[in-house]
């Protein structure tokens, strides 16, 4: 899969809209557009940093939904 493919799913994997994501990460729509459509690709650096940032939310995101363990209902 090529860096386009891969922009595009992770953005729709996140389901942030192009102006979301590219809000998200300080770049114009129109660049993620050109990214997504394989017409130019981003800077190596700037891919590692959004797939960084995007595991790091995605592993708050789980920790936040596992239930807190030896606590009651009334948290006691």
């Amino acid at each position: 899969m090529d860096i386009s493919a891969r922009i595009k799913e992770l953005r729709k994997k996140t389901g942030l809209s192009q102006s979301k994501f590219s809000a998200k990460f300080g770049i114009p729509v129109r660049t993620l557009q050109q990214w997504e459509q394989g017409i130019s690709a981003p800077p190596e650096y700037l891919v590692r940093m959004m797939a960084y940032i995007m595991l790091l939310e995605e592993k708050n995101h789980i920790q936040d939904e596992e239930p807190i363990r030896g606590k009651n209902a009334d948290g006691k």
